[in-house]
């Protein structure tokens, strides 16, 4: 009888460790809506489980920040809102821990209520945020309060180029990610999604030539700050940093690959426009820019040393001529302008325009698995004859 209890008891403890090994699902999002009341306007989300948050407020411009833990958005399109003071909102993985909410609101707000709400009938849990008007000093009030912020994925310990192999190092930054999607194309195709996928194929064509150890700014889909990518290439020792892009211009004519370097004066208004609204990357995923510290401030600001703009300026002449032979450039295909993630001071560094998802032709070619094959190829023999030129 006794021995029976013991293997009742440790099968009941195998049980409950097996149990616990499997990893919790996520809770899920599946409905939003909005609405306007007497004295407030109403966002809801329909979640299937209870879930903790936070809120807090930013403005320039202003907007309304929901932190959750990882959410799975089971509504089937992320439908336009524009109700009362909600201009528009965006949903999407902040780092791996924490799914963001961010509501962008037409003038100054107050949270009146948040909360959860208990299945009721038909209704699964819902979360419930009420905003109103108020002015601008009730806003900084309110703003200035503490508000919980999700945690921050620490940076992976930098690479000693004495502990470190021969191979050269190369930072491939595809952009976008997470709650931030980028540039949307007219069939719903999405910048972020484009850009991690060639990201990939140029990983692999670079590592199966033995030669480079290649690291990814993100591996998945979750938002990077820009100082965040820049401080990464730094903090790896990067011999180069490619950042790629697939953008959207008024002309819908427009397609091809071009290459941008750094700049603080803009080769054309296009590029100007590019990388004004690039850098505001930060700003669609609710980052509170003035809490950057004076060191990443300054990377940020600081020029790049001449030498590091010479050595971005000379890849982007070896990649240029890759990428006509594999397809259409711009008839300027070596850009300049000021976008952010160019300007860590000792890495040399070029952002690729690897073609435009305002254009039907382009659109339909990215989302090719063989054309993003084919332009990682193109990088990849670029990358080759940088680092032959290089060699003594």
């Amino acid at each position: 009888m006794f021995e029976r209890l013991q293997r009742l008891i440790a099968a009941t403890v195998l049980v409950s460790v097996v149990l616990l090994a499997q990893p919790l699902a996520a809770a899920s999002v599946m409905g939003v809506r909005a609405g306007e009341q007497s004295d407030a306007t109403r966002f809801v989300l329909d979640l299937s489980d209870e879930v903790p948050f936070s809120v807090f407020l930013l403005d320039d411009p202003y907007r309304v920040v929901v932190d959750f833990p990882v959410l799975d958005w089971q509504v089937n399109d992320q439908p336009t809102i524009k109700r009362g003071l909600i201009e528009g909102f965006r949903f999407g993985l902040f780092d791996r821990a924490t799914s963001r909410l961010v509501l962008d609101v037409s003038r100054p707000v107050a949270v009146r209520r948040s909360f959860l709400l208990p299945p009721n009938g038909n209704f699964p849990y819902r979360f419930v945020i009420d905003l109103a008007e108020v002015t601008v000093d009730e806003f900084q009030e309110t703003a200035a309060l503490p508000s919980p912020a999700p945690p921050v994925p620490q940076p992976k310990p930098p690479a000693s180029r004495k502990a470190r192999d021969d191979r050269k190092i190369v930072v491939l930054d595809p952009g976008h990610g997470g709650i931030d999607p980028g540039t949307i194309g007219r069939r719903g195709t999405q910048e972020k999604e484009i850009t991690l996928a060639i990201a990939r194929e140029t990983l692999r064509a670079l590592e199966a030539t033995g030669r480079y150890r290649v690291l990814l700014t993100r591996e998945d889909d979750v938002f990077v700050r820009l100082r965040d990518r820049v401080a990464f290439a730094h903090e790896h020792n990067a011999d180069l940093f490619i950042s790629l892009h697939a953008d959207s211009l008024r002309d819908r004519s427009v397609r091809g690959v071009s290459v941008y370097t750094l700049s603080e004066n803009a080769s054309d208004e296009e590029a100007a426009a590019l990388a004004q609204r690039e850098n505001k990357a930060d700003l669609i995923a609710g980052v509170d820019l003035q809490s950057q510290p004076d060191d990443v401030a300054t990377i940020l600001i600081d020029l790049t040393r001449r030498e590091t703009m010479n050595l971005s300026a000379t890849f982007a002449g070896l990649v240029l001529p890759e990428f006509r032979d594999a397809g259409k450039t711009l008839r300027k295909g070596h850009r300049f302008a000021g976008f952010a993630v160019l300007k860590a001071p000792d890495v040399p560094s070029v952002l690729i325009e690897l073609g435009y998802l305002s254009n039907p032709t382009d659109e339909r070619q990215l989302s090719s698995r063989d054309y993003q094959k084919t332009l990682a190829a193109s990088i990849k023999r670029a990358v080759d004859s940088y680092f032959s030129a290089l060699s003594p």
